[in-house]
């Protein structure tokens, strides 16, 4: 589980995914990076080919957030939803309505530091087992390791930097 540059993906029970990650860096710059739109675009774009051209994140509680994808081929992609719950460097609950999925899924993500290095761990909450199933088999783990695989590096080059702000 604490293999810094794997993501690990299960379903436990009938509707949930969980994502985790090791970074190599302190939770307070993971969590910069997951919610500062111009870090995010910088790292939050899947398979090569992806350019995030819509990111508005939500700053409180209430406030709606959106992301948006378009591949050099014309293909767009986007998500959005409701803040629920927000914890800066700790834990993050919002709505998520892909599209092209007939549902919301409610999503929590958590931030914990040991020893300078942070766990990010994404779950993902679905209303039915066939939901849940429809985006296992998307590949959406695939662009989620892509993505952290560059977030790695973007934390990897703040390090190598002497720890400038991202």
């Amino acid at each position: 589980m604490n293999t810094p540059n794997a993501l690990q993906v299960s379903a436990p029970g009938d509707r949930e995914i969980v994502m985790t990650r090791v970074f190599d860096a302190p939770r307070h710059l993971v969590f910069e990076a997951f919610s500062k739109p111009e870090l995010l675009k910088r790292w939050l774009l899947g398979p090569p080919g992806w350019e995030m051209v819509v990111c508005q994140v939500a700053n409180k509680i209430g406030d709606s957030w959106r992301y948006e994808w378009r591949h050099t081929d014309g293909r767009q992609f986007g998500t959005g939803g409701v803040c629920r719950e927000l914890v800066p460097n700790a834990r993050v609950v919002f709505t998520e309505n892909m599209d092209g999925y007939p549902s919301e899924s409610v999503v929590t993500t958590t931030f914990t530091e040991q020893d300078g290095k942070t766990t990010v761990t994404m779950t993902q909450s679905f209303p039915s087992r066939e939901i849940r199933d429809m985006v296992l088999k998307s590949g959406q783990d695939r662009g989620v390791a892509m993505s952290y695989d560059r977030l790695a590096e973007l934390l990897k080059g703040h390090a190598r930097a002497a720890n400038p702000p991202l």
